[in-house]
């Protein structure tokens, strides 16, 4: 069985492609609410334009921004100032073309930037947004900081060498 399709049904709200619904979630209506609202990982949603539509607890734990001081802004929030363009150059590609080159559920590592201006290491898996005329229409991210395991490994690897 195939995930449903996210579609954009009006500025910022997804809903869940009409699809025949199966197993445990038919009993359990408010699942996707519970893990969108607890999940300790960031879920945070973008449109196609980059700016922030959606920011969970998990986003604010890991980078410091309360969601009314993130909904509304635009990713370079949370982007060191020296990976911007390369980010935008990306992403803007991936907004007309609507492929990426990272696939379904491939995990990338980044720095990202927290509110007091630290930079952390984050992982994430990725997803593309669509409108109901199948075009790009924006991103959901699930990121998780390992800051600390990068460093643990970073100082392994200065104790070999």
């Amino acid at each position: 069985m195939r995930p449903p399709r996210l579609f954009i049904n009006g500025p910022g709200a997804n809903e869940a492609a009409p699809e025949p619904a199966h197993g445990f979630m038919n009993s359990h209506p408010d699942l996707g609410t519970a893990i969108l609202a607890t999940a300790s990982d960031a879920i945070i949603a973008t449109d196609r334009l980059g700016v922030i539509n959606f920011w969970n607890p998990g986003a604010t734990r890991i980078f410091g921004f309360m969601p009314g001081e993130a909904i509304g802004q635009s990713l370079d929030l949370i982007i060191p100032e020296n990976l911007r363009a390369r980010h935008w150059h990306g992403y803007q590609r991936v907004m007309e073309t609507g492929e990426s080159r990272y696939g379904a559920g491939q995990l990338l590592s980044v720095p990202g930037l927290t509110k007091d201006g630290r930079r952390i290491s984050v992982e994430f898996t990725i997803v593309m947004l669509r409108d109901r005329e199948d075009r790009p229409a924006g991103t959901a991210a699930i990121l998780r900081d390992v800051t600390d395991r990068f460093e643990e490994i970073r100082k392994l690897k200065r104790e070999l060498a």
